[in-house]
């Protein structure tokens, strides 16, 4: 399906129209018949101030956290349904059976898993409004790692889903093309206080020189938490800090589950089809807090979203940073709840490590029913 005809679907119609979890101020777009319309600018609910122990905040994983089944047993859930058909629509093959049933090396590749983490933690969400209304009622911040900061956007109203759902559809062929023209890939590391990850890279990318691969990439593409980081780049620079961890400093390095180099240098051939597809669909500021990835910022207007979800493939994603914007607070002022929607527990894990009376309050909303 291309843009045009996506962008016609969704003009042609939304779902429902009552308390969605996307609730704040436009409806998911949908590919289905219906009659309503889209809600005025002076229909938009505005959000009032809430003390901060009775706020939440809702966090979205990324690609790396999908695994067979999930999704199972969520179709009872609010408009989980007719997602799952607009995604068929939009992908142009099944993504539901693709969740459910596999088989996982489909599943693995990063233009299937990233549709397929984008649409479960929005199914999440859906299963959270009905479980625990309130939570969505009170949430006053987002953020999405990686691709899920387009799940994090939708939520937050600046998106439709359809549209945002095509733009990750272009986002992962564009990052696969990118990772195909290079042998590349990720490292997770977790070092010792006196790591220094900078120079690590530095030294790799020496020793690519010296095999005589031209311009090396090698850069911290994920800062996860203190000691914790993802970096990427040459395969070759992989291996030489995989050999030589112990001098580096590293504990622990294992390689991760993806096909290339993801927010570094190496993706800059994905970054114009990327930008292209958001010049075309319509993004507005979001309702609430969105934190960018780039930066750990909010975004403050729609084309600071387009700009920054561009650069993001090409950044480092400041995971990090992130939670300190979101969780930073005066001593003895309460931590809002926080809830990860959306499959595996990763970004739980990051929180507590990075603040750990924040994640006192943290749930998991899962995406297979127990």
């Amino acid at each position: 399906m291309n843009l045009s005809v996506t962008l016609k679907c969704c003009s042609r119609a939304r779902l429902l129209g009552n308390k969605m979890a996307v609730w704040h101020c436009r409806r998911l777009s949908d590919v289905s018949s219906g009659d309503s319309q889209p809600s005025s600018e002076e229909e938009k609910p505005r959000r009032t101030r809430r003390a901060p122990g009775k706020a939440s905040v809702l966090l979205f994983p990324g690609q790396g956290s999908q695994f067979v089944g999930m999704g199972e047993g969520l179709l009872k859930y609010g408009n989980v349904k007719e997602m799952f058909a607009v995604a068929e629509k939009v992908l142009g093959y099944d993504l539901l059976s693709l969740c459910l049933n596999g088989p996982e090396k489909d599943l693995m590749k990063t233009v299937h898993c990233q549709p397929a983490v984008f649409v479960c933690s929005l199914a999440a969400v859906e299963r959270l409004n009905r479980e625990n209304p309130a939570a969505i009622e009170s949430c006053v911040t987002a953020a999405g790692f990686s691709v899920g900061e387009f799940a994090a956007l939708v939520f937050s109203g600046a998106m439709h889903f359809a549209e945002a759902l095509f733009a990750v559809k272009v986002r992962a062929e564009a990052m696969q093309k990118a990772s195909d023209l290079v042998s590349s890939g990720m490292l997770s590391v977790i070092g010792r206080p006196q790591a220094n990850y900078r120079y690590a890279c530095v030294q790799a990318k020496e020793h690519c020189l010296s095999l005589g691969i031209q311009e090396p990439v090698c850069a911290t593409a994920n800062y996860l938490f203190p000691d914790g980081r993802v970096i990427a780049g040459h395969k070759e620079a992989l291996d030489f800090l995989q050999n030589h961890s112990r001098e580096l400093n590293f504990m622990r390095t294992r390689l991760l589950p993806v096909s290339g180099a993801f927010h570094t240098a190496l993706m800059e051939p994905a970054v114009e089809p990327l930008r292209d597809v958001l010049r075309e669909i319509e993004v507005r500021r979001p309702e609430i807090s969105v934190h960018s990835n780039v930066d750990g910022k909010r975004y403050m207007h729609d084309k600071h979203v387009r700009n920054q979800l561009a650069k993001q493939l090409v950044s480092p994603v400041k995971w990090e940073q992130t939670l300190h914007e979101i969780y930073e607070r005066a001593q003895g002022q309460e931590f809002p709840h926080t809830y990860e929607v959306g499959p595996g527990r990763q970004l739980g894990s990051t929180l507590q490590k990075c603040n750990m009376k924040a994640f006192k309050n943290y749930t998991h909303v899962d995406v297979v029913l127990p």
